[in-house]
């Protein structure tokens, strides 16, 4: 095969080199013939090893890639789950498509880059006097036909849209505040209570609550100590109350 002779500083990575070798045997990079490719890629890597052994690695790792493609293209087809055949050219495929995107991007940057340095723009020279100018206003212009029941009517039309504006419901609720119930002290409270009164009633108990959080720890707080033993329940009939009673001496 005849040798590729390059200058390594015409390519700018593994993928470039890719593309130039497509282009230039006019590929359709949707079909790579990858057997031709991987042999022209091969003979550049030799190329490279006469002059610049510093930037081997990536080039030598898209080799391996080539080479592992090459393989499988030998091998009887694998197929994914819905039974289509799995190209192995379509990832690398996929990156030369992304990397040709981004090169042509960067060229219309480029040229753009290079026209906006064409353009030259003239500093302001207007005189002061011709900046300080300001037009005189014209009142009668300015307000027209406006007239007195005219702005009045803008200003309730503004004031009824900001009315309008607003929950009816949600305008009333008031601010709602965390209660902050303390289980400990709850319990310190049960066990003064439990050896003040041998007996008492759950409703009793719960009357003294003044909100719902606290009449809810104080329920749990019951639950702890009949869990403990410390006290035990009894009910006559059912919807009746419920009696407590101390077990602590």
């Amino acid at each position: 095969m005849e040798e590729i002779k390059v200058k390594l500083e015409a390519f700018e990575g593994p993928l470039d080199l890719l593309l130039h070798l497509i282009d230039k045997n006019k590929f359709n990079i949707f079909d790579i013939p990858i057997s031709s490719i991987t042999e022209q890629y091969m003979a550049y890597l030799e190329e490279m090893k006469r002059q610049d052994l510093n930037i081997m690695s990536e080039f030598l790792v898209m080799a391996t890639t080539l080479l592992d493609i090459k393989a499988k293209m030998l091998l009887p087809a694998e197929v994914d789950e819905e039974g289509e055949e799995i190209d192995p050219r379509d990832e690398l495929v996929a990156q030369l498509i992304e990397y040709k995107m981004y090169k042509y991007i960067s060229y219309e940057l480029k040229d753009r880059q290079m026209d906006a340095s064409k353009n030259f723009y003239k500093k302001p020279t207007l005189p002061k006097e011709v900046l300080d100018y300001e037009p005189p206003i014209d009142l009668n212009e300015l307000v027209g036909d406006m007239d007195l029941k005219k702005l009045n009517d803008i200003f309730k039309s503004m004031m009824k849209r900001q009315v309008d504006r607003i929950d009816p419901v949600r305008a009333k609720f008031g601010q709602i505040e965390k209660e902050e119930v303390s289980m400990e002290e709850v319990l310190d409270e049960m066990d003064i209570y439990c050896k003040e009164h041998k007996q008492f009633s759950f409703r009793e108990v719960l009357g003294e609550s003044k909100s719902k959080m606290r009449m809810i720890v104080v329920f749990l707080a019951i639950l702890e100590f009949i869990k403990t033993g410390r006290i035990k329940v009894s009910q006559e009939h059912t919807f009746d109350d419920i009696l407590i009673e101390t077990c602590m001496e």
